[in-house]
């Protein structure tokens, strides 16, 4: 008999003659259908979950330049070796980014030195 034709004459069963054969494959194999209960204080602990990787590439987004856009093209030239005209398009368009995947000391001494000149900078 294969596992169809098993499941095929389980189908064609009622609730009760379900129940009874239940039964006797309990006891047949002695073994028992319900699940077994476990205290609370018995639960299994929790798997550690595993330590997240720390981001080791950063990206540094000009939000917007505030109100003193040239000193904000200024930092930006000093930032990324920008020329004058390809800077001011850079600061133009923003939001942008202005440096990818730099460390994260590196990002951070760009933002600060954006947000010193009133830019609005944010670090992905």
């Amino acid at each position: 008999m294969t596992k169809e034709e098993i499941i095929a004459a389980i189908e064609e069963m009622t609730v009760l003659e379900l129940s009874d054969l239940v039964k006797e494959l309990e006891e047949k194999f002695g073994v028992s259908a319900a699940a077994p209960m476990m205290a609370v204080g018995m639960m299994p602990a929790a798997a550690p979950a595993e330590a997240v990787e720390e981001k080791t590439e950063w990206d540094v987004e000009l939000k917007d330049f505030g109100a003193k856009k040239i000193q904000v093209i200024k930092a930006v030239r000093t930032i990324t070796d920008l020329g004058l005209r390809e800077a001011k398009e850079l600061v133009e368009g923003v939001p942008v980014i202005v440096l990818t995947g730099v460390s994260k000391q590196a990002a951070e001494e760009a933002k600060e030195k954006l947000e010193a000149e009133g830019a609005a900078v944010e670090l992905k």
